[in-house]
């Protein structure tokens, strides 16, 4: 009989107290020594460590909606096995989306143009040729659009998560539930098409350096964020498997999991060139200037860190097909991948917020260990309020005999 019902282990929720526990000791600590602090780069530090980690850790954790979204359009049966996954991560999107909201609305509303330069007045000159960047770069239109998009992914990610388990009770056969799921997951791909996929990277992150741009910048934060995503589900399945749960999941899944891993840390580098290509061939030097800083500057240990842990270490661990399917390396790399795009979105955000005076210390970590511990706790209370299997799910049989 198939183990449905996940219990939290205790020594699992001790550590996601303890984590939480630490980061909210360090927030405390860190908002204290603000409160006596005169040095300007001690706070451009603490707004941009909250800024870098609130982005990152709500964007892998989106990319389980878009995940199902994905999989629900193509009618895949694979994931059915391990579905319950993705829907809990996803569905703990609007928590994060209002930590997310929170930081990013403080530091626009308290007019913090030390860290979007735009908010001085003076930044962009207001004239013709500027007129539509002025717009899209204002208070008004960055606080709009920030609620409206946190808000539709939240409701997509709780919304998608309650029509899965509300399949379960459904008659035997009945498809109703299924196809509702299905245009809401239509839905979400395009608010994603107008969000992630577009608007939110530029307004976010790229507008830290208000000067530069790249129209490759928002495709880039996607893959980053997929393959952190993925990597995460991966963790998630492979740690209820071996805690007795999760049975009919079997290494064919494993194996499709880690080709996602495989494949997009291939497409993050792609896309991680091209823009790099583009911009070395053209040598303007208004776009030449972002990467000055992080490949000859401070940061080039984190640039060529990001592309060791990123592109080397996946492609190079995971092209056997063996590797793909051992749960040891399997797990490593999706540790190595999360690790290694958190330091991806570091070097996204501090070079234009800190400048040269960058740290990883206590304040980095404690930050890092809040958001792991406050996302295993949601997830893990998620898992446990249903089953793992959706039940009278079209493609369960499908999922059950998958073979890569």
């Amino acid at each position: 009989m198939l183990n449905q019902e996940f219990k939290v282990p205790a020594k699992l929720k001790t550590t996601s107290l303890v984590l939480l526990a630490i980061g909210i000791i360090t927030l405390l600590a860190g908002a204290g020594l603000l409160l006596f602090s005169h040095d300007q780069m001690s706070q451009n530090r603490f707004w941009a460590v909250l800024l870098q980690n609130s982005i990152f850790f709500l964007l892998i954790c989106l990319a389980s909606v878009f995940i199902l979204s994905a999989t629900t359009l193509a009618q895949g049966g694979w994931i059915v096995a391990f579905r319950r996954i993705p829907e809990a991560i996803g569905s703990i999107v609007w928590i994060l989306g209002l930590i997310c909201g929170a930081v990013l609305l403080t530091l626009v509303w308290t007019d913090n143009h030390h860290i979007y330069k735009w908010l001085d007045p003076n930044h962009i000159p207001k004239n013709e040729l500027n007129g539509l960047k002025n717009f899209f770069l204002s208070k008004p239109f960055f606080t709009i659009w920030t609620v409206v998009i946190i808000g539709l992914w939240g409701w997509l990610g709780v919304k998608m998560r309650d029509l899965s388990i509300k399949q379960d009770s459904e008659p035997k056969g009945s498809t109703k539930i299924y196809w509702k799921n299905f245009n809401y997951s239509a839905g979400f791909v395009f608010v994603f098409a107008l969000s992630l996929a577009s608007t939110i990277p530029w307004l976010w992150i790229m507008s830290l350096d208000a000067h530069w741009f790249s129209t490759m910048f928002s495709w880039y934060t996607f893959a980053s964020s997929f393959v952190s995503g993925m990597s995460m589900i991966m963790l998630w399945v492979l740690y209820t498997k071996r805690q007795g749960y999760l049975e009919m999941v079997n290494d064919e899944h494993v194996h499709d999991v880690g080709k996602f891993m495989f494949a997009f840390s291939i497409f993050w580098t792609y896309l991680w060139f091209s823009q790099f290509m583009l911009i070395w061939y053209a040598n303007i030097p208004e776009e030449t200037i972002y990467f000055k800083i992080r490949m000859h500057g401070p940061y080039q240990f984190f640039y060529w860190t990001n592309i060791i842990l990123n592109f080397v270490c996946p492609v190079l661990i995971l092209m056997p097909r063996p590797n793909k399917r051992n749960y040891f390396v399997v797990t490593l790399v999706a540790i190595i991948i999360l690790v290694g795009h958190w330091i991806d979105f570091y070097q996204m955000v501090m070079p234009a917020t800190v400048g040269e005076h960058w740290h990883i210390g206590w304040f980095e970590l404690g930050i890092v260990c809040g958001f792991i511990g406050l996302i295993i706790f949601l997830v893990s209370n998620k898992l446990s309020k249903a089953p793992l299997v959706p039940q009278n799910h079209p493609f369960l049989k499908e999922t059950i005999i998958h073979i890569s």
